[in-house]
């Protein structure tokens, strides 16, 4: 267990495109945030829940912090989770990727690297929603935040194109091309759910691992 790394699960997005709070959907006897909450207490001493609806995640007794900079999409939740931690290191996973495991996450925080952030690169995408975010980032989050605020005015509509993927291009990263790098590589291990056919999709994996 990484006593000196905190595990952040990030749980504040609004689910539109799923039409339903997607981290409360159910795999089996259990909901999706409780597997990754369980992957996540399996592998860090400390884990926190980052989330702006308390009363929906209370029952995890785990500490829930809320965004600083509010509905401005997962980097404001990264910002106030990495401004609570007490650690230098952070490993932030999404909420909504119940199939990744332990194995994946222990070779992304063991990769030998002293770059500020380290992720994955799998199925054709950066996976910047599952990787590790050092403290040192902070300044040029809450620049990136600050710009993007400042850059829409009074208008709301656009403040979640904010994203993750900003900060890991301007910051220095590890990008991982897990595809060739990690030899027990399986597609879908980063498998997001963002609708209902995602949901299927992940429901579906898991039957055909039992």
């Amino acid at each position: 267990m990484y006593k000196d790394i905190t595990g952040i699960i990030l749980a504040g997005g609004k689910s539109k495109r799923m039409g339903q709070n997607k981290s409360l959907l159910k795999l089996g006897e259990k909901t999706v945030i409780e597997r990754v909450a369980e992957l996540m207490r399996g592998l860090f001493a400390k884990v926190a829940l980052s989330a702006n609806e308390k009363s929906c995640y209370e029952f995890f007794g785990l500490e829930i912090i809320e965004d600083i900079f509010k509905d401005i999409g997962p980097l404001g939740g990264i910002h106030s989770a990495l401004m609570n931690s007490h650690t230098k290191k952070n490993f932030v996973i999404s909420c909504d990727i119940p199939l990744m495991t332990k194995e994946m996450i222990e070779f992304i925080v063991n990769y030998p690297t002293d770059k500020l952030i380290t992720v994955a690169k799998a199925d054709g995408f950066i996976q910047q929603l599952c990787g590790l975010y050092s403290k040192k980032c902070l300044p040029k989050i809450e620049e990136i935040l600050i710009d993007n605020l400042n850059s829409i005015g009074s208008s709301g509509e656009e403040k979640c194109k904010c994203k993750v993927l900003q900060l890991v291009k301007v910051t220095p990263a590890e990008i991982i091309d897990v595809e060739k790098e990690y030899p027990n590589y399986k597609a879908g291990v980063f498998l997001n759910m963002n609708n209902p056919n995602d949901y299927q999709k992940v429901v579906s994996k898991r039957l055909q691992k039992s």
